[in-house]
């Protein structure tokens, strides 16, 4: 990371951005809390917005923060891509969001430093159900449940299942979730984008590997012949379940380790 002049958080804009005392607006890169309208007409605004600003608010305001920056620096609205570091103890604000359930792991194909340790932090979060976990509007989604994602395009969505094929058609990466690909919930990557992972053509090794695993994918959820997400980046996928491997037994009360 390289380090940019830091600043005190003049005021905290929702729980993701903040403008310093001399002007600038920093975009928290690396997560995405809950969305407030923020002046846009007819914008709804997402469950517990205000609360993961108040958790912002209450950790950085009228603090100095450092900022660091992995990737690029400004994005097309001008605000500054950065992590952010509070005070003296220098507190990671991503970790600190994502770790009290306040943000989920967002990353881009320009800027995804620090997402698998984010993501390490989410899934703590997610399974004890702090914050957004407990709400239904962030839950992670099943593959097979075609009817739900349908009426979620136009989303940010978690979507997790069984990679049933691995192919390339026409200058694009298909994976497919179910047998029936005209319907049912589709990732793609685009030509120009497989070159992020890795070697191996025309479909590389990594993603070939994936196929009768279990994983979970992010990004915006749209139609394309069933509801689809494109991936651009192979910190988009998280893999559950190696193929061929038995699936874990449930815990029991004898299994759980001792304090």
């Amino acid at each position: 990371m390289r380090e940019l002049p830091g600043g005190v958080v003049e005021e905290v804009i929702d729980g993701d951005t903040a403008r310093l005392a001399d002007g600038r607006e920093i975009r928290f890169v690396g997560i995405q809390a809950p969305k407030l309208p923020l002046g846009r007409k007819g914008f709804m605004p997402w469950p517990l917005a205000e609360e993961a600003r108040a958790a912002a608010v209450e950790l950085m305001l009228g603090k100095e923060v450092a900022l660091s920056v992995d990737g690029r620096s400004v994005d097309r609205h001008g605000r500054v891509l950065a992590h952010l570091f509070v005070g003296e103890e220098k507190i990671w604000v991503q970790r600190a969001l994502v770790e009290q359930g306040w943000a989920r792991v967002y990353s881009f194909a320009d800027n995804y430093g620090c997402t698998l340790e984010l993501l390490e932090v989410e899934g703590e979060a997610r399974r004890a159900l702090r914050g957004i976990w407990a709400h239904p509007f962030y839950a992670v989604r099943s593959a097979d449940d075609l009817k739900k994602l349908e009426g979620l395009t136009g989303s940010f969505q978690l979507i997790e299942g069984e990679v049933i094929d691995v192919s390339y058609v026409k200058s694009k990466l298909y994976m497919n979730f179910a047998h029936d690909w005209r319907r049912d919930f589709t990732v793609t990557i685009t030509k120009r984008d497989l070159r992020r992972f890795g070697p191996g053509k025309p479909v590389p090794d990594m993603l070939a590997a994936l196929k009768g695993g279990v994983i979970r994918v992010r990004g915006w959820l749209r139609d394309r012949n069933g509801p689809e997400i494109v991936l651009t980046h192979p910190e988009q996928i998280e893999v559950l379940v190696l193929p061929g491997a038995p699936p874990a037994l449930p815990q029991t009360e004898e299994d759980e380790p001792g304090e």
